[in-house]
C-alpha cells in the first residue's frame, strides 16, 4: 500500500511539472525599436543593423524620418521591417501629405503605420483627445486601404484621469477599433502609476503591438515624459515584472514586440543586448 501511495504520488508529481513545463513558453519572436540606437545608426548603419541582427533580433521598428537612409543598409540583413513611426505632424497638422507617407511604407512591405507622439502643445482635455481620434480615424482609413493597419503609441499623459476613466479611454472610446489599433508602450503606463497588465486586459485585441520597455525603482508617477535619462532600464533591472505582461500580452493576441530604452548608460547595443538575453529566455 505505501508503494502504491509513494507511485501515486511520483506519477502526480511528474504530471504537474509536465503540464508546467507544457504551459512555459518563451517569446519566440523579438523585434528592436530603432530610436533606441539614434546615437549610433546614422555613422554605422550597416554595421549597427548587424549587430542587431547577430543580438537574436527578428523584426525592428523604423523611425519613419531615418527610413531613406537606412532602407539599403536594412536590405542587408534579414531583419524584418514590421513597423514605422511617422511624423505626428502628417496626423495633426499636414494630412494631406500622409497619403504619400503611407504608400511610401505599404511600398516597402511595412504592415503598421504608427502615430508615436503628441507634443506637449497639442495636448488637452477631453475635447482635444476626441479631436485626435477623429484624425486617426481618417488615417485610419487610408491606412486600410493601403494594406496597412494604423496603430497609436502612448505615452504617460493619456493616463489622466477623465470623467469615469482616463483620457486613453476617451481616445479609444472615439478611435474606430476597426481602423486604429494600440502600440502599448508598457514603461510609460508603468510612470503614470497604472499597471500594464490591467490596460493589456481592458484593450485585449485592440493592443496589436507593445514596447518592451523598463523604468528604475524611485521614479515618481505622473502624466509626462519628465523622468531623468537614467530613470530608464534595461528589462531585467527595472520595476516591471515582465512574465505576466507577456502572459496578458499572448492572451489578448498582441502580434510584434519590440524592445526599446529612450536613453542608455553607455553603447545602446549593450543595452539592447541585455534586455533581449533577459527576455528571450523569459518564461511565462
Amino acid at each position: 500500500m505505501l508503494f502504491l501511495m509513494q507511485r501515486r504520488q511520483f506519477l502526480s508529481a511528474a504530471a504537474v511539472s509536465a503540464a508546467m513545463t507544457a504551459s512555459a513558453r518563451t517569446l519566440s519572436t523579438v523585434g528592436a525599436q530603432l530610436y533606441t540606437v539614434r546615437s549610433v545608426l546614422p555613422e554605422k548603419p550597416l554595421e549597427t543593423l548587424q549587430a542587431i541582427e547577430e543580438i537574436g533580433f527578428k523584426e525592428v521598428e523604423v523611425v519613419g524620418g531615418s527610413l531613406p537612409a537606412i532602407w539599403p543598409h536594412l536590405q542587408q540583413t534579414k531583419l524584418k521591417a514590421v513597423s514605422v513611426h511617422l511624423d505626428t505632424g502628417l496626423f495633426l497638422r499636414t494630412p494631406e501629405k500622409l497619403p504619400a507617407a503611407i504608400e511610401d511604407a505599404a511600398k516597402r512591405g511595412f504592415r503598421f503605420a504608427v502615430c508615436p507622439y503628441i507634443a506637449p502643445q497639442d495636448r488637452g482635455g477631453v475635447e482635444v483627445i476626441k479631436r485626435l481620434a477623429d484624425s486617426l480615424n481618417k488615417a485610419g482609413e487610408k491606412c486600410n486601404a493601403a494594406g496597412l493597419t494604423l496603430a497609436y503609441h502612448n505615452h504617460a499623459f493619456e493616463f489622466e484621469p477623465a470623467g469615469s476613466g482616463t483620457l486613453l479611454d476617451v481616445l479609444m472610446q472615439n478611435a474606430d477599433a476597426k481602423l486604429v489599433q494600440l502600440e502599448l508602450d508598457i514603461m510609460w503606463v508603468k510612470v503614470a502609476g497604472v499597471e500594464p497588465v490591467s490596460v493589456i486586459e481592458k484593450y485585449g485585441k485592440r493592443v496589436a503591438l507593445m514596447h518592451l520597455k523598463n523604468v528604475k525603482a524611485g521614479i515618481p508617477s505622473r502624466y509626462n515624459e519628465g523622468i531623468p535619462r537614467d530613470g530608464f532600464a534595461e528589462l531585467d533591472k527595472g520595476v516591471i515584472d515582465m512574465a505576466p505582461v507577456l502572459a496578458a500580452a499572448a492572451k489578448a493576441g498582441v502580434k510584434h514586440y519590440f524592445i526599446e530604452q529612450d536613453q542608455t548608460p553607455g553603447n545602446p547595443l549593450d543595452s539592447l543586448r541585455q534586455s533581449f538575453a533577459h527576455i528571450s529566455k523569459l518564461n511565462y
